[in-house]
């Protein structure tokens, strides 16, 4: 049988900005209400970015999270998953320099440089909130986001065997399982392996099923039963993807940092707004949702009472 669906809800991200929705989390008292909201809807790890109070732009400072890291942690049980991919065009260090102080239970990993293009989002917009909004997303036309293997070794050395912290793996391409097949035949890592299969990105695979299908095929080549897969998609994707990763048995990710959408041209209120949509539907195909000490023991986490906040 079909385990329980685990669902990650990532609430603001990197890559939306101000302009792009009202509703967006900005400030740290947001985005812990936000990720709050999303463990109390269904939500069993919460992916979490951090923003400037001022400006919305996406920030790395280890002393913004520990604005809102505590105060999550208090009200709830959800895993709690800091990112190392940050905003695009920082680097390595400050990517990591939130994690690295908070030694959290998990954190994102990129498995793969490539292009990353949300350009196209200019054309959408004309009255931007702040000047950094359109300079951010224009740079990307020129802009490569690296995740070498040096990159990957180094994070998960410093991170992983530095502070326990285990990885949601994302995977914006076929090549990107084979990379992280590499990793794991060197030693890096051990089993379970938690796998995000990225869809809809610029630079990354297209959201098409057919993709789907395939990159779950070579993923079970691969990985077999070391390994707990899960699927996110940009946009207008987001729910028919995610619905499509629960028929086939795996597990998905919803939240504002992937769409700013409940439905056609409907902003969603909120990331908890997506969680409860998803669980209903997931529901009704007859799957469970996951609980946070479920998906503890499935990825062999080390605990939220061994975190750094």
């Amino acid at each position: 049988m079909a385990k329980p669906v685990i669902i990650t809800c990532a609430p603001t991200g990197g890559i939306h900005t101000p302009t792009m929705s009202e509703y967006l989390p900005i400030t740290p008292t947001e985005i812990a209400q936000a990720s709050i909201e999303a463990a109390q809807a269904g939500a069993a790890i919460i992916h979490l970015h951090a923003r400037n109070p001022q400006t919305g732009k996406p920030d790395a400072r280890p002393e913004l999270f520990q604005e809102f890291l505590p105060r999550i942690k208090q009200s709830c049980d959800a895993v709690l998953n800091i990112t190392t991919g940050g905003g695009l065009g920082m680097t390595r260090e400050q990517r990591l320099h939130a994690a690295l102080r908070t030694s959290p239970e998990m954190a994102s990993m990129n498995m793969g440089s490539m292009n990353f293009g949300i350009f196209p989002m200019l054309d959408k917009y004309k009255d931007w909130k702040h000047a950094w909004e359109p300079e951010f997303l224009a740079m990307t036309k020129d802009f490569i986001f690296r995740n070498t293997f040096s990159d990957i070794e180094y994070s998960l050395r410093e991170l992983g065997d530095g502070h326990g912290t285990r990885f949601e793996f994302e995977c914006y391409d076929l090549g990107h399982l084979y990379n992280l097949a590499w990793v794991m035949d060197q030693g890096w890592i051990k089993p379970p392996f938690f796998v995000q299969m990225v869809f809809g990105i610029l630079g990354g695979v297209g959201a098409d099923f057919d993709n789907l299908v395939h990159m779950h095929t070579i993923a079970e080549k691969l990985f077999g039963d070391d390994y707990e897969w899960s699927v996110l998609a940009a946009g207008r994707h987001q729910i028919p993807f995610t619905t499509q990763a629960a028929l086939l048995g795996g597990n998905l990710r919803v939240g504002m940092e992937d769409s700013l959408y409940i439905g056609p041209g409907e902003k969603a209120k909120s990331s908890a707004e997506q969680v409860r949509k998803i669980r209903s539907i997931v529901e009704n195909l007859g799957r469970t949702i996951a609980t946070p000490d479920e998906v503890r023991k499935r990825l062999h986490l080390k605990g939220a009472d061994q975190v750094a906040f």
